[in-house]
């Protein structure tokens, strides 16, 4: 998601450019990195890639 085309419902700014608290906060928010700084998309992976791994293990006994 892109705040590019947010409005700010407070000072009726573009949020990317941040001129009150609210946007910062929301632009802040937008931006904000995954939990640790791991994206949802490489948490997926690995969650996949582990289940892929217990199933072969699983498999081969």
């Amino acid at each position: 998601m892109s705040c590019e085309h947010l409005i700010c419902a407070r000072c009726a700014g573009p949020v990317v450019e941040g001129h009150c608290t609210t946007c910062r906060a929301a632009r802040a928010e937008v931006h904000h990195p995954g939990t640790f700084g791991v994206s949802p998309v490489l948490i997926g992976a690995l969650l996949i890639a582990l289940t892929l791994l217990i199933a072969l293990k699983l498999g081969l006994q």
